[in-house]
């Protein structure tokens, strides 16, 4: 063994013990959490946001640090984005942790119980998770979402962000820290991983002793290496390759401004429309008055040759466009003769994140809403609604395109498992 892999062993090791020592803590933590009070949790939140606004300063100039990086390494404008901390993002944020707050508490809430012929009262109860470990990339404000969210519901959380957002979430775990030292809560209930090493993903993956569950938040990449390498259950949060269909019986001015925002309200989000689907017998009133807004917008258009014979500025859709999450002015169109062309269409390409329908027709939104297999389906609303806060659930720490435990936007439910709790009065089995 040479000397330099020897050195690189004795870094992993020693970072491997760091995450372990963290996992040990949050667990600590947790038990406390567990039986932490209501009012406790409340007041915890209400300090945070209390501390986002005073502190606003401080926390821009470390988020600009973050924010310089990513612009010299090319970091692409949706995703500058939504690294930033403007005024509006903390602001929102401070609004989440004081709604989150004021959210009826889920631990310890009971199902309604029967009674067995015996006599047996069955019942179940709402309990936290226990530790959550949460892998994200650029979003700083996941770091109070996530941090709330875990908290709200009795649970002890280690966050991992990405590394453009390194400076921006130590300075917010910061102030998560005082916010806890302020209610008496455990300062470990809150952990962020104090690194930008890669590495620290691998280790936290296969804590199975000590973390009940990950959250990944990020790109394909992440989600297929945590998939194939994750020891730990995950709740997967996949892309966003979300569909708005335009019916026959839609109202073409709300359809108009439906598409619209669900592309343009911001292009980096996971709910942002990616493929328009537009009815056939509307296409030719819809498309040229929409294709001019998106274009006057900076949206690149990609049709199918029915588009493009109706916008000349769209460039020719290929397979490949059907099935990407842009993240970017993109926008995929096709025209299509039936309902069930669209459902067909969106059953084979979408993500199963967030679907919409545009139509007056009761039918046709039953149908739709029934037979569209993601995770959201909208009724005359944009995409982009597909928010944890939108929902009223405070806030969200992922998207789930899961089918097992949580499904959609994750909030403080989805953070909880339910265990059965019977009373007696000394019933024997017999």
């Amino acid at each position: 063994m040479t000397e330099s892999s020897t050195a690189g062993t004795a870094d992993s090791n020693a970072l491997g013990t760091d995450i372990t020592r963290l996992g040990q803590q949050a667990r600590v933590a947790a038990r406390a959490m567990r039986n932490a009070s209501g009012q406790a949790k409340a007041q915890a939140l209400h300090a945070m946001a209390r501390l986002l606004e005073t502190q606003k300063a401080s926390l821009q100039a470390e988020n600009a640090k973050d924010l310089m990086a990513a612009e010299k390494n090319g970091l692409e404008p949706a995703l500058l984005d939504r690294l930033k901390l403007s005024d509006k993002a903390l602001a929102t944020m401070a609004a989440g942790l004081r709604q989150i707050a004021e959210m009826p508490d889920p631990v310890g809430s009971l199902t309604a119980s029967s009674t067995r012929p015996n006599g047996m009262r069955v019942a179940q109860m709402r309990v936290p998770l226990g530790v959550i470990g949460i892998i994200y990339e650029s979003r700083p404000n996941v770091t109070i979402d996530a941090a709330a969210l875990c908290l709200k519901s009795g649970n002890a959380t280690i966050l991992r962000g990405g590394s453009e957002a390194f400076h921006s979430n130590v300075a917010l775990g910061a102030i998560i820290s005082r916010g806890l030292a302020e209610a008496g809560l455990p300062s470990h209930a809150v952990q962020v991983v104090g690194t930008t090493d890669r590495a620290a993903v691998g280790h936290l993956i296969t804590l199975t002793d000590y973390i009940d569950v990950i959250v990944p938040r990020g790109g394909k990449g992440l989600i297929a290496r945590l998939a194939k390498e994750a020891k730990v259950p995950l709740i997967k949060h996949l892309d966003g390759n979300c569909h708005v269909y335009i019916d026959a019986a839609a109202d073409l001015d709300k359809a108009h401004e439906i598409a619209v925002n669900a592309k343009t309200y911001r292009y980096g989000i996971c709910g942002a429309m990616e493929t328009l689907l537009v009815h056939a017998d509307v296409a030719g009133t819809v498309l040229p008055r929409l294709g001019k807004t998106l274009t006057d917008k900076g949206v690149e258009l990609r049709g199918c040759e029915r588009t493009q014979a109706l916008l000349p500025q769209a460039l020719p859709a290929t397979r490949e466009d059907w099935e990407t999450e842009y993240l970017a002015p993109i926008l995929a169109v096709r025209v299509v003769d039936t309902l069930d062309e669209a459902i067909d269409h969106i059953t084979r390409y979408s993500s199963e994140h967030t679907e919409a329908i545009v139509t007056e027709n009761l039918h046709a939104a039953n149908r739709f809403q029934r037979e569209v297999d993601s995770s959201s389906v909208y009724v005359n609303l944009p995409t982009c609604f597909a928010d944890g806060f939108e929902y009223g659930l405070g806030a969200e720490i992922g998207i789930s395109t899961n089918r097992l435990h949580a499904r959609g936007p994750v909030g403080l439910e989805g953070l909880t498992t339910l265990k059965w709790v019977l009373a007696g009065d000394g019933q024997l089995r017999g």
